[in-house]
């Protein structure tokens, strides 16, 4: 398995990816979307999208994206089911952590559910705490946790 950045070739497999697991366990709502049709204006924003590959198929993928100051999202990390149990998640979430700290983030947060068991367990083997939901770009959205960097 290797860890890549972003390549074009493998642009539809990050909407695809990212499509399915969202409607397996929820609905795709306009926030998805708007991410996931844009892709290349938030990586000309600054985002980067990390790939864990294997025989040229992507196992996972996430993406980590500026939001506002100093502060970074990680967001649309989907694993395909076949490949669950490899650390491949586990290996991207990390790539897309470690390029938000080198791109001086001060605080990296994370937008999710308390159903997604496997992922809230990623997050707080990083460090992520759990804080109260801040927003409402998600309906799904009864989590949310953040790094703060540098503490």
């Amino acid at each position: 398995m290797e860890i890549i950045r972003y390549e074009e070739r493998f642009k539809q497999d990050f909407i695809e990816m990212n499509k399915d697991w969202i409607q397996e366990y929820f609905t795709l709502e306009a926030h998805d979307l708007e991410q996931l049709n844009d892709i290349d204006k938030l990586m000309s924003d600054g985002a980067m999208i990390y790939f864990a590959i294997e025989n040229e198929k992507v196992l996972s993928t996430c993406m980590t994206a500026p939001i506002k100051n100093d502060t970074w999202e990680i967001c649309k990390f989907a694993t395909n089911k076949n490949a669950q149990g490899k650390g491949a998640g586990k290996a991207v979430f990390k790539a897309a952590l470690d390029y938000a700290i080198k791109k001086e983030a001060k605080k990296v947060v994370i937008y999710s559910n308390h159903s997604l068991k496997p992922a809230l367990h990623i997050y707080h083997s990083f460090g992520f705490k759990e804080v109260p939901v801040d927003i409402d770009d998600y309906d799904r959205c009864n989590y949310q946790a953040e790094l703060v960097v540098g503490n």
